[in-house]
């Protein structure tokens, strides 16, 4: 098709030299041969993308067609052109449509894509006119630096380009570790604290089943997490849990000598040999680890476990896109190419290059430095869907350890609505303000409930009958919207389409660049955590911990 298109546009070019005069049919003629490939290349490319809206694109294509047609008509009443220059305009005509952006994909996205979105203007209105665009070239340096490793941690920036880098193969590797695992166990431990768990059990919380653990049909393993807490009952009612089942353990350390992940593992390890065998142990135990050094690679070259690497430029909070979050979504059966899609074309749409008004991760970045200066020091992120609570958990260890250091960082808070609204809502309706909320809101469920009829109508709800229960959850959504405002609470919304492996890929990396970008205005180093390290200094002074003596001595002094 695209040597056809160009052999057109060669003939125009050269009957343009000629003297010849061609008939108004010979000129229609070629005028629709190259609508129709152009139209043929269109459709090519939508049908590559599973993604796309076809009724978007068939709104594009008629808008297209009519902007040719009105060409014609402009054409044809102008004696003086000659007809092979139209020809040339409508090659030229096509190929600039997509000049406002860097590349064609961009263009395509924004024409045909249902995106997830950011609507700012309940938050801007909060500020200042042109309170936000005056922030465009201190986003755009951050940007900047981002892109050509300037900035401050600049030694932690592989998530950047991550998800458009994996290979086929590596996903191949992952899904057939998955399926071994899937295949000889009933239960998957997934050992990992903070980054090393967060990421991939918000990922599947959002996708699973509300009751997988209680339905347990035996289509997936039961996906349990430990490792990310030192309670004993905890602990114990987990290996009494595994007695007698068939599992199998993801363990998550970089170091393998985090206490809390290293403690579960030794547990989780001696339990599965016991039960299952050294042989069957060390083909259900899996290390997703550093390449080279610490105990839990030291662990698995001399077990033998199957293991993946964690990148040495990618920071356990921004990990999800590696083996620390793809491993475990795979295993509890879910699509991680779709993920991983979904972020590679969030990665295009927040690139710098596209328009600051158009960039959601600049916006969502620019807004909330906004509001901070203007004294909004929380940010509560809310979601109208159970299913997104642990999406919450993410995002508030994803910025709060990026921002909160040098005494400065907007407290990232979070709710679960409508429930929460029966606890929080009266302190955020009337409380200090000093909030900001950001709001998760899904389109459209994955099941559809009608509200039912009820004869005796005690409660009065009749009215409801009949329709959607997401309908009432969507009015409940928008009511709060409108009170919080009302209240002096700035609202920002993310909206997106439904729940699928994509659009949490596009959230996950929206989220992970607009961090990057929001710590840098911010003037902190986003990628370090130097403040987690106290406790544990604490903690082993406390335990007695060779090599602590002086801290053990300092910190007895202190009690």
């Amino acid at each position: 098709m695209y040597f056809a298109h160009l052999a057109l546009l060669c003939f125009a070019k050269l009957g343009c030299g000629s003297e010849v005069k061609m008939k108004v049919f010979s000129t229609f003629i070629l005028y629709f041969a190259h609508l129709a490939l152009t139209l043929l290349c269109e459709v090519r490319l939508h049908l590559d993308n599973k993604n796309k809206n076809p009724l978007v694109f068939i709104l594009y294509c008629a808008q297209f067609a009519l902007t040719l047609l009105r060409q014609v008509r402009l054409q044809l009443d102008n004696k003086n052109k000659n007809p092979l220059v139209f020809i040339l305009y409508c090659a030229r005509f096509a190929l600039t449509l997509p000049s406002k952006y860097k590349n064609y994909e961009i263009f395509l996205h924004r024409i045909m894509s249902k995106n997830i979105s950011l609507e700012v203007n309940k938050a801007a209105s909060f500020l200042a006119a042109g309170a936000v665009e005056a922030l465009e070239p201190r986003v755009k340096a951050a940007q900047k630096a981002l892109e050509e490793s300037t900035c401050a941690g600049n030694d932690f920036l592989g998530w950047m380009h991550l998800a458009s880098s994996i290979t086929a193969e590596h996903l191949a590797d992952l899904k057939e570790t998955a399926k071994i695992l899937r295949e000889n166990c009933d239960t998957i431990v997934v050992a990992g604290i903070g980054g090393s768990y967060l990421g991939a059990r918000a990922v599947i919380e959002a996708l699973g089943n509300s009751f997988e653990w209680l339905t347990n049909d035996g289509k997936n393993p039961v996906m349990l997490f430990a490792g990310n807490n030192i309670g004993e009952d905890y602990l114990y009612e987990l290996t009494e849990y595994l007695k007698g089942r068939k599992f199998g353990v993801i363990n998550i350390s970089k170091s393998g000598t985090t206490t809390e992940t290293a403690l579960a593992f030794r547990l989780l390890r001696k339990q599965c040999e016991e039960q299952r065998g050294i042989e069957m142990a060390r083909k259900v135990i899996v290390a997703v680890t550093d390449a080279k050094k610490g105990a839990a690679r030291v662990t698995a070259d001399k077990e033998g476990y199957k293991s993946f690497i964690i990148p040495d430029n990618v920071g356990g909070r921004f990990s999800v896109l590696t083996p620390v979050g793809l491993l475990p979504i795979a295993c509890a059966g879910f699509d991680i190419e779709a993920l991983v899609k979904g972020a590679a074309d969030m990665e295009k749409l927040t690139a710098p290059e596209v328009p600051f008004a158009e960039n959601p991760a600049e916006q969502y970045a620019a807004v909330r430095n906004a509001l901070y200066a203007e004294g909004k020091k929380t940010e509560i992120l809310v979601n109208f869907q159970p299913k997104l609570h642990y999406m919450n958990e993410w995002w508030k260890q994803l910025y709060g350890e990026s921002e909160g250091k040098d005494g400065k960082g907007i407290f990232p808070a979070a709710v679960d609505f409508t429930t929460d609204l029966h606890s929080m809502g009266q302190w955020i309706q009337e409380g200090e303000r000093t909030i900001f909320e950001t709001v998760i809101s899904v389109e459209t469920p994955n099941h559809t409930v009608l509200f039912p009829h009820d004869d005796e109508n005690l409660d009065g709800l009749n009215f409801l009958e009949g329709k959607r229960v997401d309908e009432v959850n969507k009015m409940a959504e928008l009511g709060t919207q409108l009170a919080h405002v009302d209240g002096g609470v700035p609202n920002m919304r993310l909206v997106v389409e439904k729940l699928d492996e994509y659009h949490l890929g596009q959230m996950i990396y929206f989220f992970e660049r607009a961090c990057g970008i929001s710590g840098l205005l911010l003037e902190v180093n986003p990628f370090n955590q130097p403040g987690v390290e106290a406790y544990k200094k604490n903690m082993f002074a406390l335990l007695g911990k060779p090599g602590y003596e002086k801290e053990t001595e300092a910190i007895k002094a202190k009690l």
